[in-house]
C-alpha cells in the first residue's frame, strides 16, 4: 500500500512522481532517495549553508539538497548545485564562486542515470 500524500503543492507532487519515474526506468535509486526525503515533512527537510557546501564538497562536484540552500558563510569551489529552493544570496555567491544552480528537474534531464551526484543534508 502506497503513501497517503497531505502535500498540497501541485509542484513539489509532480516533481516527487518525476523523481520516482526516473528512478524506476532508468535505475537511478538516488532519484527515489530523494523523492522519499522531499515526500516527508518539510520540517525534516534539509537546509544547508554554502559554508557547508565550501567544507564538504569537492570541486567540479554536483550536489542534491532536498531542502534549502541558504547564503552563510562564504563558497570557493566550483560545484553544481540543484536544490528544490533557494534564496537568492545563496544563488549569487553559488555563481560568483563560478558554479551553477540548478532545479532538481534540470538534473534530471542532464543526469538521468544520476551518476556522480551526491546527496548533501
Amino acid at each position: 500500500m502506497g503513501r497517503i500524500s497531505k502535500k498540497t503543492n501541485p509542484n513539489l507532487l509532480d516533481l516527487i512522481k518525476r523523481l520516482k519515474d526516473a528512478g524506476r526506468i532508468h535505475e537511478a535509486p538516488v532519484w527515489r532517495d530523494i523523492a522519499l526525503r522531499l515526500e516527508g515533512p518539510a520540517s525534516n527537510w534539509a537546509e544547508v549553508n554554502v559554508g557547508r557546501l565550501d567544507r564538504y564538497a569537492n570541486d567540479d562536484e554536483v550536489i542534491v539538497i532536498p531542502g534549502k540552500l541558504l547564503g552563510a558563510g562564504e563558497i570557493s569551489k566550483k560545484v553544481t548545485v540543484a536544490a528544490f529552493n533557494a534564496s537568492g544570496k545563496a544563488r549569487m555567491k553559488v555563481t560568483g564562486a563560478g558554479g551553477m544552480n540548478l532545479s532538481i528537474e534540470e538534473l534530471i534531464e542532464k543526469n538521468p542515470k544520476g551518476s556522480r551526484v551526491r546527496i548533501m543534508g
